[in-house]
């Protein structure tokens, strides 16, 4: 089922990406395999998907450990306290939810010990809730040049997560105006090449709305138990 769920999944984006005008190639599929076995991650390695997103860190760094003879690409997803980011730094190749100029120091002081930089998004708060993770769209342009200067750390874009209870109407607005302040940040930073927006719930308006980048999780592996 796994494989057959990414094969639809990789025509879906083919097929609505040429819809909108767009490059498939762009798009690319991150594969949210948080709480999914090692099994379920093989059976999805095997018809060529390399990306896995995972949330908790002691879970993804027995999986990391467990398939390291494999050119896997592991990005952290989850919301990232400061006693956490010596293992995002350690073990991962991305993290999204880069949300303060303090927590990307921490990452920055502590994958200098790492041969390579670790890719980050800014994670964006587009609801604007207090209790929801992620900064303000006014907020953007000041915490990306600040992790520009950091040498450990290399800058590629924005992450957004809309409410689930939202309308599409809303959603699109909203994921119009990232794109709009995506597009700026690029002019500003040459790095900058990922705009990660949709879930399997919305994948088809984030492919619309210009995400380089869906985050699919239940429609790949079903629902978590």
């Amino acid at each position: 089922m796994i494989k057959e769920n990414i094969q639809n999944i990789r025509q879906n984006i083919i097929e609505k990406a040429l819809e909108c005008n767009r490059n498939p190639k762009e798009i690319s599929l991150l594969a949210v395999s948080k709480k999914k076995t090692i099994q379920d991650i093989q059976q999805a390695v095997s018809v060529g998907q390399y990306d896995f997103g995972e949330n908790y860190i002691q879970e993804s760094i027995k999986k990391i450990k467990m398939l390291s003879h494999l050119p896997l690409i592991w990005h952290f997803i989850g919301t990232l306290q400061s006693n956490k980011t010596r293992f995002v730094a350690q073990y991962f190749d991305w993290c999204h939810t880069v949300n303060s100029v303090y927590i990307a120091s921490r990452l920055n002081l502590q994958r200098s010990y790492v041969s390579n930089p670790l890719n980050v998004l800014i994670q964006i708060n587009i609801s604007e809730e207090e209790n929801k993770s992620g900064i303000r769209l006014h907020e953007l342009l000041f915490l990306a040049k600040k992790i520009n200067s950091f040498p450990y750390l290399k800058l590629r874009g924005v992450m957004a997560m809309s409410d689930l209870h939202m309308s599409e109407n809303c959603k699109l607005a909203l994921y119009h105006k990232i794109k709009k302040e995506f597009q700026c940040l690029k002019c500003d930073h040459p790095s900058v090449d990922t705009l990660s927006l949709g879930m399997s719930s919305d994948m088809d308006l984030a492919i619309i709305s210009g995400s380089t980048m869906l985050r699919i999780g239940t429609a790949i592996f079903g629902k978590r138990e």
